[in-house]
């Protein structure tokens, strides 16, 4: 997988929408990369800009992985990523690129991954603004105690996703 580089967004980025188990999953990216994977119905839906034009095709690699995964047929994915965030943010989601399916790990924990051990609130804001859920597994950060805290998709996406990693469930695009 590709790591979390801070690109140009100069190119013409397109975007498609596609249904999941989890709600209508918005894809943005160029001819390059994945810039943006949003749920929709979570509570910060991304709002689609008049620049962007829509396309299925640069896509369908991306949604092939996704229904794979959400069968429980993949536990990894090989998609370019294209993610503009500051340094930090970037070691963040690289960290996160590095939590093992099926695992969790607190947000103290990747604070100590990316060599700053007391920044726990401020991983919990780099995770918040990973643009590119499901595929970076912002999902499986956790609060010290182990309860689910704080996800952009909602706490019922969230362990959804976990449950999905733990065989727990199954779900169809």
């Amino acid at each position: 997988m590709a790591s979390p580089a801070s690109t140009s967004t100069s190119h013409t980025l397109r975007y498609t929408s596609v249904d999941s188990p989890i709600g209508e999953l918005l894809l943005i990216g160029d001819d390059h990369a994945l810039h943006g994977l949003y749920m929709q119905e979570g509570r910060k839906p991304m709002r689609i800009a008049s620049s962007w034009k829509p396309s299925r095709a640069p896509f369908a690699s991306v949604q092939r992985q996704l229904s794979e995964y959400f069968a429980g047929q993949r536990i990894a994915f090989d998609v370019p990523l294209g993610m503009n965030g500051n340094p930090f943010e970037r070691r963040v989601w690289q960290a996160l690129l590095e939590i093992p399916y099926g695992e969790t790990v607190s947000y103290g924990e990747i604070a100590r991954r990316v060599g700053q051990p007391s920044a726990a609130r401020a991983v919990g804001l780099a995770n918040g603004r990973n643009p590119i859920a499901v595929i970076v597994p912002c999902h499986r950060v956790i609060g010290a105690d182990g309860s689910l805290t704080g996800y952009g998709g909602g706490l019922e996406r969230k362990r959804l996703l976990l449950e999905l990693e733990n065989g727990q469930s199954r779900m169809r695009l």
